[in-house]
């Protein structure tokens, strides 16, 4: 898909946020827990949501319904499950389809998969397999043989406070463990709501939103009904664009912690409000500079949940463009993610790539209408917001992954105002 984008024009209005594939595929995997029906409404309609739901169809899970927010809850019965390999395609990179072994092995005492990506990047879930007592064989080919056995007490520090390794030690604990303490756990929101889940589902799980959790596990879990919780980083991405614009616009969090987002913005000249669960911007009050700012280069670092999040700063970057002063963008978690700055620079920024992790943005900068393509959808989604605030018309292909991971968000950004044109090839 190929769109053109006419900037410049102010987005006003209520933006509704698409639900978090991130929590979509937590709850998936906690669904298969139980041989209970588990039901699950609001489900993200992105590609990869689609197809871990059809993995757990091919996993022996009986599906009703779509999950989609104008249509029937999805109903999941696992009483067949009886798969004991995950193939390597379903992993998705080691995102999402990983999470499914989690339940594969505390049901059924073993599971096995090959990975098609260096095994180093699970370093961080084999190293709490092992630490939980599992049984853990690794070949050199890539594949990863898994063999549970359950605990009575267990006293875990994660290497790294990922939400993937959280989720994997709430889901093997939440069935084979009695008694599991979590260090070092990932405060993001979807793992909040996946502990939810787990204690609707009779596990308990304290500690929720911190980065100590104690799980008391269940030998049985039930079923449950959950409402997957909307995506923040959309919500958070979709007020910076309104903000750049000069348009005034909010939308209705899930009780998510907005405070490290907001002191960014704040020092972006994109100043948040909060009132209740509303959270709005106002772009035709905001300073031309935060009255944070200094003569010295203000930095903005990426950091796990509640710090300001990596997916966030491809657009920080966008913003520091829009800034009066220096900005330092680092990128402590992700690697390659500030590559994208060349489209910026193409489009009149001025930004020095200090090395893959830091970049230096001078602003304020005019941003000229371009040609781009679409990288992967974080950055994306910055090169968008690039484009609604440039001089002229902007065209940027391989659109479809901007829809892919954010369901209907050219629709959505039309309805405030945006000059999307799509066209299908």
């Amino acid at each position: 898909m190929r769109i053109r984008v006419h900037g410049g024009h102010p987005l006003n209005g209520s933006y509704k946020p698409s639900p978090s594939p991130a929590a979509a595929a937590a709850h998936l995997a906690a669904a298969l827990l139980t041989d209970q029906p588990v039901t699950l409404s609001l489900l993200p309609q992105d590609y990869r949501t689609q197809a871990l739901v059809k993995l757990a169809g091919w996993l022996g899970a009986a599906t009703s319904g779509s999950g989609h927010p104008d249509g029937a809850p999805l109903e999941l019965i696992t009483d067949g499950l009886s798969a004991a390999h995950l193939p390597s395609e379903a992993l998705f990179g080691a995102e999402g389809g990983l999470l499914f072994s989690a339940p594969l092995l505390a049901r059924g005492g073993m599971v096995s998969f090959t990975a098609d990506f260096p095994v180093s990047r699970l370093r961080t879930v084999l190293h709490l397999l092992r630490d939980l007592g599992q049984v853990v064989a690794v070949s050199a080919d890539g594949r990863v043989e898994l063999m549970a056995r359950r605990w009575e007490r267990a006293d875990v520090l994660l290497a790294q406070p990922t939400p993937t390794a959280t989720a994997y030690a709430l889901l093997l604990a939440a069935k084979l463990g009695r008694e599991t303490v979590i260090r070092n756990a990932a405060c993001d929101p979807h793992i909040s709501d996946l502990a939810g889940m787990l204690t609707t589902m009779g596990a308990q799980v304290e500690g929720r939103g911190s980065n100590v959790l104690t799980v008391i596990g269940a030998p049985t879990l039930n079923g449950a009904a959950v409402r997957v919780c909307a995506d923040p980083v959309e919500a958070a991405s979709v007020l910076a664009i309104i903000g750049m614009t000069g348009g005034a616009g909010s939308v209705t969090s899930d009780g998510t912690d907005y405070r490290a987002i907001r002191g960014v913005f704040e020092q972006m000249g994109v100043p948040l409000a909060e009132k209740g669960r509303v959270v709005s911007v106002d772009g035709s009050a905001a300073p031309e500079s935060s009255p944070l700012a200094t003569d010295d280069e203000t930095p903005v670092e990426s950091a796990p949940w509640p710090g300001f999040p990596s997916e966030l700063l491809p657009m920080a970057t966008v913003m520091a463009t829009q800034r009066a002063g220096t900005t330092l963008i680092h990128e402590r978690m992700a690697a390659n993610r500030l590559l994208f700055i060349d489209k910026l620079k193409g489009m009149g920024a001025q930004i020095v790539l200090c090395d893959p992790h830091r970049a230096l943005v001078m602003g304020k900068t005019r941003l000229l209408k371009t040609y781009h393509d679409t990288p992967e959808p974080h950055a994306g989604m910055a090169v968008l917001a690039a484009a609604l605030i440039a001089e002229g018309e902007t065209t940027i292909d391989n659109a479809e992954l901007l829809e892919e991971r954010f369901g209907g968000l050219f629709d959505k950004l039309r309805a405030l105002g945006a000059q999307i044109v799509s066209e299908e090839g």
